[in-house]
């Protein structure tokens, strides 16, 4: 009795690694990736060599400071001034030092300066020389960090925008670059970010 047995066809591999190849090319062209953005900061032109320590100092009364401590406590204020204070107020108390509506003598001073418009008229505005000094603890952590960098941004965002509305009748971000340059000399960020401290245990 002759056994009828079917011969299975073989499968035709040859075209599989470059199915796979073409499949993996695919998907690292079409899939995003996250990337970090980083903080953007404008770092201060470096000081001349000849030029005496003494001279780059900050007057107290233009210095804001603002200390994160490792359990995440926010401590801001003047440096004759500090309070503990909580996230959600340090927006408002940070406008109110660049700001300083009252011209009161405890706050930064302000200084008159000539801003060229695209047009090519001037623009004279008191420009705050307030600083304001962000400081951490070796264990300050991240997202505490992170939260109070976003607060001091938004509150110069939000001067910026009350400032290109009153002058040109727009918010800052809506603005054409010619004029976003203007109400940003008129309104600097100045953040420094001091070498964090080390606390004692």
């Amino acid at each position: 009795m002759s056994s009828n047995k079917r011969k299975v066809p073989e499968v035709n591999s040859s075209s599989q690694a470059d199915i796979a190849f073409s499949l993996l090319i695919f998907f690292l062209v079409a899939t995003t990736m996250n990337t970090d953005t980083g903080l953007a900061r404008m770092l201060p032109p470096m000081p001349p060599e000849n030029q005496q320590q003494e001279d780059i100092k900050v007057k107290e009364r233009n210095l804001f400071l603002v200390l994160i401590s490792g359990n995440g406590a926010i401590m801001a204020g003047t440096p004759t001034d500090q309070q503990i204070i909580d996230l959600r107020e340090l927006k408002e108390k940070a406008q109110e030092f660049v700001l300083n509506p009252m011209d009161t003598e405890d706050l930064p001073e302000k200084e008159d300066t000539e801003i060229e418009l695209a047009d090519g008229s001037k623009w004279v505005y008191p420009v705050s020389q307030g600083v304001i000094s962000l400081q951490t603890t070796r264990d300050t952590g991240y997202q505490a960090y992170i939260q109070v960098q976003n607060e001091l941004t938004r509150a110069f965002n939000e001067i910026r925008d009350q400032v290109a509305e009153k002058k040109f009748g727009a918010k800052f971000a809506d603005l054409p670059e010619e004029d976003r340059a203007a109400v940003a000399k008129a309104v600097p960020l100045k953040i420094s970010e001091a070498e964090p401290r080390n606390i004692k245990k």
